[in-house]
Protein backbone atom coordinates (compact mmCIF):
# COMPACT_ATOMS: atom_id res chain seq x y z
CA UNK A 1 0.00 0.00 0.00
CA UNK A 2 0.91 3.60 -0.44
CA UNK A 3 2.51 5.09 2.62
CA UNK A 4 0.81 8.46 2.22
CA UNK A 5 -1.57 9.67 4.94
CA UNK A 6 -5.05 8.17 4.68
CA UNK A 7 -8.44 8.61 6.25
CA UNK A 8 -11.38 6.21 6.19
CA UNK A 9 -14.67 7.32 4.62
CA UNK A 10 -16.43 5.52 7.46
CA UNK A 11 -15.38 8.11 10.03
CA UNK A 12 -14.94 11.86 10.38
CA UNK A 13 -17.18 14.80 9.32
CA UNK A 14 -19.56 13.79 6.51
CA UNK A 15 -19.61 17.16 4.76
CA UNK A 16 -15.86 17.66 4.82
CA UNK A 17 -15.09 14.11 3.70
CA UNK A 18 -17.68 14.18 0.93
CA UNK A 19 -16.49 17.53 -0.36
CA UNK A 20 -12.79 16.68 -0.28
CA UNK A 21 -13.37 13.28 -1.85
CA UNK A 22 -15.54 14.75 -4.61
CA UNK A 23 -13.04 17.51 -5.48
CA UNK A 24 -10.60 15.18 -7.30
CA UNK A 25 -13.52 13.65 -9.23
CA UNK A 26 -14.86 17.09 -10.10
CA UNK A 27 -11.41 18.31 -11.04
CA UNK A 28 -10.95 15.34 -13.35
CA UNK A 29 -14.32 15.98 -14.98
CA UNK A 30 -13.46 19.64 -15.47
CA UNK A 31 -10.08 18.80 -16.98
CA UNK A 32 -11.65 16.24 -19.29
CA UNK A 33 -14.35 18.62 -20.45
CA UNK A 34 -11.96 21.52 -20.86
CA UNK A 35 -10.03 19.27 -23.17
CA UNK A 36 -13.22 18.49 -25.08
CA UNK A 37 -14.13 22.16 -25.26
CA UNK A 38 -10.69 23.14 -26.51
CA UNK A 39 -11.01 20.40 -29.09
CA UNK A 40 -14.43 21.76 -30.09
CA UNK A 41 -13.00 25.27 -30.41
CA UNK A 42 -10.28 23.99 -32.76
CA UNK A 43 -12.85 22.05 -34.79
CA UNK A 44 -15.51 24.77 -34.89
CA UNK A 45 -13.10 27.56 -35.74
CA UNK A 46 -10.80 25.81 -38.21
CA UNK A 47 -12.79 22.86 -39.58
CA UNK A 48 -16.29 24.41 -39.64
CA UNK A 49 -19.76 23.80 -38.22
CA UNK A 50 -20.27 20.56 -40.17
CA UNK A 51 -17.20 19.11 -38.43
CA UNK A 52 -18.53 20.26 -35.04
CA UNK A 53 -21.84 18.54 -35.81
CA UNK A 54 -19.88 15.45 -36.80
CA UNK A 55 -18.17 15.20 -33.41
CA UNK A 56 -21.49 15.74 -31.59
CA UNK A 57 -23.02 12.80 -33.48
CA UNK A 58 -19.97 10.54 -33.13
CA UNK A 59 -19.63 11.25 -29.42
CA UNK A 60 -23.26 10.30 -28.83
CA UNK A 61 -22.31 6.81 -30.02
CA UNK A 62 -19.14 6.85 -27.93
CA UNK A 63 -21.15 7.79 -24.84
CA UNK A 64 -23.42 4.83 -25.59
CA UNK A 65 -20.41 2.50 -25.71
CA UNK A 66 -19.10 3.82 -22.40
CA UNK A 67 -22.55 3.58 -20.85
CA UNK A 68 -23.06 0.01 -22.03
CA UNK A 69 -20.39 -1.27 -19.61
CA UNK A 70 -20.75 1.48 -17.03
CA UNK A 71 -22.92 -0.73 -14.83
CA UNK A 72 -20.29 -3.45 -14.48
CA UNK A 73 -17.74 -0.83 -13.49
CA UNK A 74 -20.14 0.72 -10.99
CA UNK A 75 -20.99 -2.69 -9.52
CA UNK A 76 -17.29 -3.47 -9.06
CA UNK A 77 -16.76 -0.07 -7.45
CA UNK A 78 -19.57 -0.74 -4.97
CA UNK A 79 -18.27 -4.23 -4.20
CA UNK A 80 -14.77 -2.86 -3.63
CA UNK A 81 -16.15 -0.04 -1.48
CA UNK A 82 -18.22 -2.39 0.67
CA UNK A 83 -15.29 -4.78 1.07
CA UNK A 84 -12.94 -1.95 2.05
CA UNK A 85 -15.49 -0.62 4.54
CA UNK A 86 -15.73 -4.10 6.07
CA UNK A 87 -11.92 -4.43 6.14
CA UNK A 88 -11.93 -7.36 3.67
CA UNK A 89 -8.95 -6.40 1.47
CA UNK A 90 -8.65 -9.88 -0.06
CA UNK A 91 -12.23 -9.63 -1.31
CA UNK A 92 -11.58 -6.20 -2.85
CA UNK A 93 -8.60 -7.60 -4.77
CA UNK A 94 -10.68 -10.55 -5.99
CA UNK A 95 -13.29 -8.18 -7.36
CA UNK A 96 -10.53 -6.14 -9.00
CA UNK A 97 -9.11 -9.17 -10.85
CA UNK A 98 -12.43 -10.53 -12.11
CA UNK A 99 -13.64 -7.09 -13.19
CA UNK A 100 -10.41 -6.31 -15.02
CA UNK A 101 -10.62 -9.55 -17.01
CA UNK A 102 -14.17 -8.75 -18.01
CA UNK A 103 -13.35 -5.22 -19.15
CA UNK A 104 -10.36 -6.36 -21.19
CA UNK A 105 -12.44 -8.97 -23.02
CA UNK A 106 -15.45 -6.76 -23.75
CA UNK A 107 -13.40 -3.75 -24.85
CA UNK A 108 -11.37 -5.76 -27.34
CA UNK A 109 -14.59 -7.20 -28.77
CA UNK A 110 -16.09 -3.74 -29.23
CA UNK A 111 -12.90 -2.36 -30.78
CA UNK A 112 -12.72 -5.19 -33.31
CA UNK A 113 -16.35 -4.96 -34.40
CA UNK A 114 -17.19 -1.28 -33.95
CA UNK A 115 -15.15 0.17 -36.79
CA UNK A 116 -17.11 -1.90 -39.31
CA UNK A 117 -20.45 -0.45 -38.20
CA UNK A 118 -19.42 3.19 -37.73
CA UNK A 119 -21.01 4.53 -40.90
CA UNK A 120 -24.22 2.54 -40.43
CA UNK A 121 -24.65 3.82 -36.88
CA UNK A 122 -24.13 7.42 -37.92
CA UNK A 123 -26.51 7.07 -40.85
CA UNK A 124 -29.17 5.54 -38.59
CA UNK A 125 -28.94 8.63 -36.38
CA UNK A 126 -29.72 10.86 -39.32
CA UNK A 127 -26.34 12.58 -39.26
CA UNK A 128 -26.44 15.47 -41.78
CA UNK A 129 -24.86 14.44 -45.12
CA UNK A 130 -22.13 17.10 -44.95
CA UNK A 131 -21.09 15.78 -41.52
CA UNK A 132 -21.30 12.05 -42.23
CA UNK A 133 -17.84 11.52 -43.75
CA UNK A 134 -15.85 13.41 -41.07
CA UNK A 135 -17.92 11.79 -38.32
CA UNK A 136 -17.10 8.34 -39.72
CA UNK A 137 -13.37 9.13 -39.93
CA UNK A 138 -13.41 10.29 -36.31
CA UNK A 139 -15.50 7.39 -34.99
CA UNK A 140 -13.44 4.63 -36.65
CA UNK A 141 -10.31 5.73 -34.80
CA UNK A 142 -12.22 6.21 -31.53
CA UNK A 143 -13.35 2.58 -31.74
CA UNK A 144 -9.68 1.58 -31.75
CA UNK A 145 -9.18 3.65 -28.59
CA UNK A 146 -12.09 2.01 -26.75
CA UNK A 147 -9.94 -0.60 -24.90
CA UNK A 148 -7.73 2.18 -23.55
CA UNK A 149 -10.72 4.34 -22.61
CA UNK A 150 -12.43 1.40 -20.89
CA UNK A 151 -9.27 0.44 -19.00
CA UNK A 152 -8.63 3.97 -17.77
CA UNK A 153 -12.27 4.43 -16.77
CA UNK A 154 -12.46 1.11 -14.92
CA UNK A 155 -9.18 1.58 -13.10
CA UNK A 156 -10.20 5.09 -12.02
CA UNK A 157 -13.54 3.81 -10.69
CA UNK A 158 -11.90 0.91 -8.84
CA UNK A 159 -9.42 3.24 -7.16
CA UNK A 160 -12.27 5.50 -6.06
CA UNK A 161 -14.02 2.47 -4.60
CA UNK A 162 -10.93 1.98 -2.44
CA UNK A 163 -11.06 5.66 -1.48
CA UNK A 164 -8.24 6.88 -3.74
CA UNK A 165 -9.38 9.68 -6.06
CA UNK A 166 -6.12 11.62 -6.39
CA UNK A 167 -4.24 8.99 -8.41
CA UNK A 168 -6.76 8.87 -11.30
CA UNK A 169 -6.93 12.65 -11.35
CA UNK A 170 -3.19 13.07 -11.72
CA UNK A 171 -2.97 10.79 -14.73
CA UNK A 172 -6.12 12.13 -16.31
CA UNK A 173 -4.55 15.56 -16.04
CA UNK A 174 -1.46 14.19 -17.79
CA UNK A 175 -3.65 12.83 -20.61
CA UNK A 176 -5.48 16.16 -20.94
CA UNK A 177 -2.31 18.23 -21.14
CA UNK A 178 -0.80 15.90 -23.75
CA UNK A 179 -4.03 15.81 -25.75
CA UNK A 180 -4.43 19.59 -25.79
CA UNK A 181 -0.92 19.85 -27.19
CA UNK A 182 -1.29 17.03 -29.73
CA UNK A 183 -4.80 17.88 -31.00
CA UNK A 184 -3.96 20.89 -33.21
CA UNK A 185 -0.74 19.26 -34.38
CA UNK A 186 -2.55 16.24 -35.83
CA UNK A 187 -5.71 18.06 -36.95
CA UNK A 188 -3.97 20.90 -38.76
CA UNK A 189 -0.79 19.08 -39.80
CA UNK A 190 1.67 21.31 -37.97
CA UNK A 191 5.37 20.72 -38.45
CA UNK A 192 6.29 17.32 -39.91
CA UNK A 193 2.92 15.75 -39.05
CA UNK A 194 0.27 15.05 -41.73
CA UNK A 195 -2.99 17.00 -41.76
CA UNK A 196 -5.56 14.47 -40.52
CA UNK A 197 -8.50 16.81 -39.97
CA UNK A 198 -11.13 15.60 -37.50
CA UNK A 199 -9.53 12.13 -37.41
CA UNK A 200 -6.46 13.76 -35.87
CA UNK A 201 -8.46 14.52 -32.73
CA UNK A 202 -9.34 10.83 -32.40
CA UNK A 203 -5.71 9.73 -32.94
CA UNK A 204 -4.65 12.21 -30.27
CA UNK A 205 -7.12 10.61 -27.84
CA UNK A 206 -5.78 7.14 -28.57
CA UNK A 207 -2.13 8.11 -28.12
CA UNK A 208 -2.58 10.15 -24.94
CA UNK A 209 -4.86 7.55 -23.31
CA UNK A 210 -2.20 4.88 -23.92
CA UNK A 211 0.52 7.02 -22.35
CA UNK A 212 -1.55 8.05 -19.33
CA UNK A 213 -2.78 4.50 -18.65
CA UNK A 214 0.74 3.08 -18.81
CA UNK A 215 2.02 5.80 -16.46
CA UNK A 216 -0.75 5.16 -13.93
CA UNK A 217 -0.17 1.40 -13.92
CA UNK A 218 3.56 1.93 -13.37
CA UNK A 219 2.82 4.30 -10.49
CA UNK A 220 0.51 1.79 -8.80
CA UNK A 221 3.14 -0.91 -9.17
CA UNK A 222 5.87 1.31 -7.74
CA UNK A 223 3.75 2.32 -4.75
CA UNK A 224 2.46 -1.24 -4.21
CA UNK A 225 -1.09 0.10 -4.10
CA UNK A 226 -3.61 -2.13 -2.34
CA UNK A 227 -5.38 -2.82 -5.67
CA UNK A 228 -2.22 -3.44 -7.69
CA UNK A 229 -2.18 -7.00 -9.02
CA UNK A 230 1.33 -8.14 -9.95
CA UNK A 231 2.85 -11.38 -11.22
CA UNK A 232 2.19 -13.13 -7.92
CA UNK A 233 -1.49 -12.21 -8.23
CA UNK A 234 -2.15 -13.53 -11.73
CA UNK A 235 -4.55 -16.12 -10.31
CA UNK A 236 -6.86 -13.27 -9.30
CA UNK A 237 -7.49 -12.52 -12.99
CA UNK A 238 -9.23 -15.87 -13.31
CA UNK A 239 -12.95 -15.24 -13.41
CA UNK A 240 -14.63 -15.87 -10.05
CA UNK A 241 -18.11 -17.16 -10.95
CA UNK A 242 -19.82 -15.74 -7.86
CA UNK A 243 -18.28 -12.30 -8.30
CA UNK A 244 -19.09 -12.28 -12.02
CA UNK A 245 -22.69 -13.29 -11.27
CA UNK A 246 -23.03 -10.38 -8.84
CA UNK A 247 -21.37 -7.97 -11.28
CA UNK A 248 -23.78 -8.98 -14.03
CA UNK A 249 -26.90 -9.18 -11.85
CA UNK A 250 -26.30 -5.73 -10.35
CA UNK A 251 -24.26 -4.19 -13.14
CA UNK A 252 -26.66 -4.82 -16.01
CA UNK A 253 -29.49 -2.71 -14.51
CA UNK A 254 -27.01 0.06 -13.67
CA UNK A 255 -25.52 -0.20 -17.15
CA UNK A 256 -28.99 -0.02 -18.65
CA UNK A 257 -29.42 3.33 -16.94
CA UNK A 258 -26.43 4.74 -18.81
CA UNK A 259 -27.52 3.01 -22.01
CA UNK A 260 -30.94 4.62 -21.69
CA UNK A 261 -29.34 8.01 -21.11
CA UNK A 262 -27.08 7.60 -24.11
CA UNK A 263 -29.92 6.29 -26.29
CA UNK A 264 -31.99 9.28 -25.21
CA UNK A 265 -29.06 11.52 -26.21
CA UNK A 266 -28.98 9.84 -29.61
CA UNK A 267 -32.77 10.18 -29.94
CA UNK A 268 -32.60 13.87 -29.03
CA UNK A 269 -29.70 14.39 -31.42
CA UNK A 270 -31.73 12.72 -34.16
CA UNK A 271 -34.65 15.05 -33.45
CA UNK A 272 -32.37 18.07 -33.51
CA UNK A 273 -30.81 16.94 -36.80
CA UNK A 274 -34.22 17.32 -38.47
CA UNK A 275 -33.91 21.08 -38.09
CA UNK A 276 -30.66 21.22 -40.03
CA UNK A 277 -26.99 21.91 -39.44
CA UNK A 278 -27.51 25.33 -37.81
CA UNK A 279 -29.77 23.99 -35.05
CA UNK A 280 -27.60 20.90 -34.61
CA UNK A 281 -24.52 23.09 -34.24
CA UNK A 282 -26.36 25.24 -31.68
CA UNK A 283 -27.29 22.13 -29.71
CA UNK A 284 -23.71 20.84 -29.94
CA UNK A 285 -22.39 24.12 -28.56
CA UNK A 286 -24.95 24.06 -25.73
CA UNK A 287 -23.87 20.53 -24.87
CA UNK A 288 -20.39 21.89 -24.28
CA UNK A 289 -21.70 24.21 -21.55
CA UNK A 290 -24.10 21.64 -20.12
CA UNK A 291 -21.21 19.25 -19.67
CA UNK A 292 -19.77 21.62 -17.08
CA UNK A 293 -23.11 22.29 -15.41
CA UNK A 294 -23.75 18.62 -14.64
CA UNK A 295 -20.21 17.99 -13.37
CA UNK A 296 -20.76 18.93 -9.71
CA UNK A 297 -23.75 16.59 -9.42
CA UNK A 298 -21.89 13.75 -11.13
CA UNK A 299 -18.83 14.21 -8.93
CA UNK A 300 -20.89 14.43 -5.76
CA UNK A 301 -22.95 11.38 -6.79
CA UNK A 302 -19.80 9.33 -7.43
CA UNK A 303 -18.30 10.40 -4.11
CA UNK A 304 -21.58 9.80 -2.25
CA UNK A 305 -21.90 6.32 -3.77
CA UNK A 306 -18.39 5.36 -2.66
CA UNK A 307 -18.87 6.84 0.79
CA UNK A 308 -22.25 5.13 1.17
CA UNK A 309 -20.83 1.77 -0.01
CA UNK A 310 -18.02 1.87 2.53
CA UNK A 311 -20.43 2.81 5.32
CA UNK A 312 -22.88 0.09 4.28
CA UNK A 313 -19.99 -2.37 4.53
CA UNK A 314 -19.13 -1.01 7.97
CA UNK A 315 -22.79 -1.00 9.06
CA UNK A 316 -22.91 2.79 9.68
CA UNK A 317 -26.43 3.55 8.40
CA UNK A 318 -26.64 6.94 10.06
CA UNK A 319 -23.69 8.04 7.95
CA UNK A 320 -25.36 6.68 4.80
CA UNK A 321 -28.40 8.91 5.39
CA UNK A 322 -26.22 11.90 6.24
CA UNK A 323 -24.26 11.35 3.04
CA UNK A 324 -27.47 11.55 0.98
CA UNK A 325 -28.65 14.76 2.65
CA UNK A 326 -25.28 16.44 2.34
CA UNK A 327 -24.91 15.35 -1.29
CA UNK A 328 -28.26 16.88 -2.29
CA UNK A 329 -27.38 20.15 -0.56
CA UNK A 330 -24.00 20.32 -2.28
CA UNK A 331 -25.70 19.64 -5.62
CA UNK A 332 -27.98 22.66 -5.30
CA UNK A 333 -25.19 24.95 -4.12
CA UNK A 334 -22.57 23.94 -6.67
CA UNK A 335 -24.82 23.41 -9.69
CA UNK A 336 -26.74 26.61 -9.04
CA UNK A 337 -23.48 28.52 -8.80
CA UNK A 338 -22.68 27.45 -12.39
CA UNK A 339 -26.08 27.99 -13.97
CA UNK A 340 -26.37 31.71 -13.19
CA UNK A 341 -23.16 32.88 -14.90
CA UNK A 342 -23.75 30.61 -17.90
CA UNK A 343 -27.03 32.42 -18.49
CA UNK A 344 -25.78 35.93 -17.76
CA UNK A 345 -22.57 35.49 -19.80
CA UNK A 346 -23.95 33.25 -22.53
CA UNK A 347 -22.92 35.63 -25.34
CA UNK A 348 -19.27 35.25 -24.40
CA UNK A 349 -19.60 31.51 -23.74
CA UNK A 350 -21.18 30.63 -27.07
CA UNK A 351 -18.80 32.94 -28.93
CA UNK A 352 -16.11 30.37 -28.19
CA UNK A 353 -17.84 27.82 -30.43
CA UNK A 354 -20.04 29.79 -32.84
CA UNK A 355 -19.87 32.99 -34.84
CA UNK A 356 -21.72 35.79 -32.95
CA UNK A 357 -24.86 36.90 -34.74
CA UNK A 358 -25.21 33.69 -36.76
CA UNK A 359 -28.51 31.72 -36.66
CA UNK A 360 -26.76 28.93 -34.74
CA UNK A 361 -25.46 31.44 -32.16
CA UNK A 362 -28.90 32.87 -31.41
CA UNK A 363 -30.50 29.41 -31.37
CA UNK A 364 -27.93 28.25 -28.83
CA UNK A 365 -28.68 31.17 -26.50
CA UNK A 366 -32.42 30.53 -26.77
CA UNK A 367 -32.31 26.81 -26.03
CA UNK A 368 -29.84 27.33 -23.20
CA UNK A 369 -32.21 29.67 -21.35
CA UNK A 370 -34.94 27.03 -21.49
CA UNK A 371 -33.08 23.82 -20.71
CA UNK A 372 -30.14 24.59 -18.45
CA UNK A 373 -32.27 24.71 -15.29
CA UNK A 374 -33.06 21.01 -15.65
CA UNK A 375 -29.64 20.05 -14.29
CA UNK A 376 -30.59 21.21 -10.79
CA UNK A 377 -33.35 18.59 -10.73
CA UNK A 378 -31.43 15.89 -12.54
CA UNK A 379 -28.58 16.33 -10.06
CA UNK A 380 -30.82 15.36 -7.15
CA UNK A 381 -31.71 12.14 -8.95
CA UNK A 382 -28.01 11.47 -9.62
CA UNK A 383 -27.05 11.86 -5.97
CA UNK A 384 -29.93 9.86 -4.49
CA UNK A 385 -29.51 7.10 -7.07
CA UNK A 386 -25.81 6.91 -6.23
CA UNK A 387 -26.59 6.40 -2.55
CA UNK A 388 -29.32 3.79 -2.97
CA UNK A 389 -27.26 1.85 -5.53
CA UNK A 390 -24.51 1.51 -2.92
CA UNK A 391 -26.69 -1.08 -1.15
CA UNK A 392 -27.44 -3.06 -4.32
CA UNK A 393 -30.84 -1.47 -5.03
CA UNK A 394 -30.63 -1.05 -8.80
CA UNK A 395 -34.04 -1.84 -10.28
CA UNK A 396 -36.13 1.09 -9.06
CA UNK A 397 -33.55 3.74 -10.11
CA UNK A 398 -33.64 2.08 -13.54
CA UNK A 399 -37.44 2.31 -13.66
CA UNK A 400 -37.33 5.97 -12.63
CA UNK A 401 -34.91 6.70 -15.46
CA UNK A 402 -37.05 4.81 -17.97
CA UNK A 403 -40.10 6.83 -16.96
CA UNK A 404 -38.34 10.20 -16.99
CA UNK A 405 -36.45 9.75 -20.26
CA UNK A 406 -38.55 7.41 -22.37
CA UNK A 407 -41.93 7.99 -20.76
CA UNK A 408 -41.63 11.79 -20.61
CA UNK A 409 -38.63 13.41 -22.34
CA UNK A 410 -38.55 11.71 -25.74
CA UNK A 411 -42.38 11.49 -26.15
CA UNK A 412 -42.75 15.12 -25.03
CA UNK A 413 -40.24 16.29 -27.64
CA UNK A 414 -41.81 14.14 -30.35
CA UNK A 415 -45.48 14.82 -29.71
CA UNK A 416 -45.18 18.59 -29.19
CA UNK A 417 -42.76 19.18 -32.05
CA UNK A 418 -45.54 19.95 -34.57
CA UNK A 419 -46.83 22.66 -32.20
CA UNK A 420 -43.69 24.05 -30.58
CA UNK A 421 -41.08 23.20 -33.18
CA UNK A 422 -37.55 22.89 -31.79
CA UNK A 423 -38.76 24.35 -28.48
CA UNK A 424 -40.46 21.02 -27.78
CA UNK A 425 -37.00 19.45 -27.58
CA UNK A 426 -35.66 22.14 -25.27
CA UNK A 427 -38.67 22.11 -22.89
CA UNK A 428 -38.53 18.32 -22.61
CA UNK A 429 -35.36 18.64 -20.49
CA UNK A 430 -36.75 20.54 -17.45
CA UNK A 431 -40.09 18.69 -17.53
CA UNK A 432 -38.52 15.21 -17.47
CA UNK A 433 -35.83 16.19 -14.97
CA UNK A 434 -38.35 17.55 -12.48
CA UNK A 435 -40.31 14.29 -12.66
CA UNK A 436 -37.17 12.20 -12.14
CA UNK A 437 -36.26 14.24 -9.06
CA UNK A 438 -39.68 13.80 -7.46
CA UNK A 439 -39.72 10.05 -8.13
CA UNK A 440 -36.20 9.62 -6.72
CA UNK A 441 -37.07 11.55 -3.58
CA UNK A 442 -40.16 9.39 -3.08
CA UNK A 443 -38.18 6.15 -3.43
CA UNK A 444 -35.44 7.36 -1.10
CA UNK A 445 -38.03 8.32 1.53
CA UNK A 446 -40.39 5.33 1.32
CA UNK A 447 -38.61 2.63 -0.71
CA UNK A 448 -37.00 -0.55 0.58
CA UNK A 449 -33.51 0.15 -0.74
CA UNK A 450 -31.90 -0.25 2.69
CA UNK A 451 -32.74 -3.98 2.63
CA UNK A 452 -31.06 -4.59 -0.75
CA UNK A 453 -27.91 -6.73 -1.05
CA UNK A 454 -25.12 -6.90 -3.61
CA UNK A 455 -25.23 -10.72 -3.62
CA UNK A 456 -24.35 -13.80 -1.63
CA UNK A 457 -20.93 -12.36 -0.83
CA UNK A 458 -22.30 -9.06 0.48
CA UNK A 459 -19.90 -8.02 3.29
CA UNK A 460 -22.90 -7.36 5.52
CA UNK A 461 -23.55 -11.11 5.68
CA UNK A 462 -20.19 -11.55 7.38
CA UNK A 463 -19.13 -10.67 10.89
CA UNK A 464 -17.87 -7.13 10.50
CA UNK A 465 -15.84 -5.62 13.34
CA UNK A 466 -16.89 -2.20 14.57
CA UNK A 467 -13.39 -0.93 13.91
CA UNK A 468 -10.78 -2.10 11.45
CA UNK A 469 -7.69 -3.28 13.34
CA UNK A 470 -4.66 -1.05 12.99
CA UNK A 471 -2.79 -3.83 11.18
CA UNK A 472 -5.47 -4.06 8.49
CA UNK A 473 -5.13 -1.71 5.52
CA UNK A 474 -8.00 0.73 5.80
CA UNK A 475 -9.86 2.50 3.01
CA UNK A 476 -7.95 5.47 1.68
CA UNK A 477 -9.64 8.82 1.30
CA UNK A 478 -8.05 11.95 -0.07
CA UNK A 479 -7.77 14.78 2.34
CA UNK A 480 -4.64 16.72 1.49
CA UNK A 481 -4.80 17.92 -2.08
CA UNK A 482 -7.76 20.24 -2.69
CA UNK A 483 -7.15 19.40 -6.29
CA UNK A 484 -9.28 17.37 -7.88
CA UNK A 485 -10.33 12.39 -11.66
CA UNK A 486 -11.94 10.13 -14.71
CA UNK A 487 -11.33 9.00 -18.47
CA UNK A 488 -10.49 11.29 -21.33
CA UNK A 489 -13.36 11.81 -23.78
CA UNK A 490 -13.83 14.55 -26.32
CA UNK A 491 -17.19 16.27 -26.35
Amino acid sequence: MSARPARSLTEGPIGRNLLLFSLPILGGNVAQSLNGSINAIWIGRFLGESALTATANANSILFFLIGSVFGIGMASTILIGQAMGAGDIARARQVMGTSASFFIAISVLIACSGAWFARHLLAAMGTPPDSLAPAEAYLRVIFLAVPLIYAFSFLSAALRGAGDARTPFRYLLLAVVLDCALDPVLMLGLGPFPKLGIAGAAWSTLITQALALAAMLLALRRRRHVLWLGRKDLHLFLIDARILKTLVAKGVPMGLQMVLVSLAMIAMMSLVNRFGTQTAAAYGAALQLWTYVQMPAMAIAAAASTMAAQNVGAGHWDRVSATARTGVLFNFLMTGALIAPLILLDRWSFALFLQPGSPAFEAARHLNHIAIWSFLFFGVMFVLSGVVRATGAVIVPLIILVVSLWGIRVPFANLLQPTLGADAVWWSFPVSSLCSMLLSMAYYRWGGWRKARMGAADPRTMAVPSEVPATTPSPVADRADPVPDQPLLKS
